[in-house]
């Protein structure tokens, strides 16, 4: 099975992993997703049952990582 691990670390992680998380506990027919925190890291594992999965996964979370960053950058901008 091809698989994807991710890492975001720093201050955004926790925001991260707790937006990502809905997502990782969808159920679907082709890809599992887990989510971990390991040494103030979010880790997120994908497998799926081929390449076109993987990535379209990797795409999703990856998306939903850079709005969780670009919310934050506003809300410190605004400060």
């Amino acid at each position: 099975m091809p698989e994807a691990v991710l890492k975001i670390s720093g201050a955004g992680a926790a925001v991260s992993a707790a937006a990502l998380a809905p997502e990782v506990h969808r159920d679907l027919s082709r890809t599992h997703a887990e989510m971990k925190e390991e040494n103030g890291e979010a880790v997120l594992s994908i497998e799926a049952s081929d390449t076109s999965a993987v990535r379209a996964a990797l795409n999703s979370f990856l998306e939903c990582v850079a709005v969780t960053d670009s919310i934050a950058k506003l809300t410190e901008e605004s400060k």
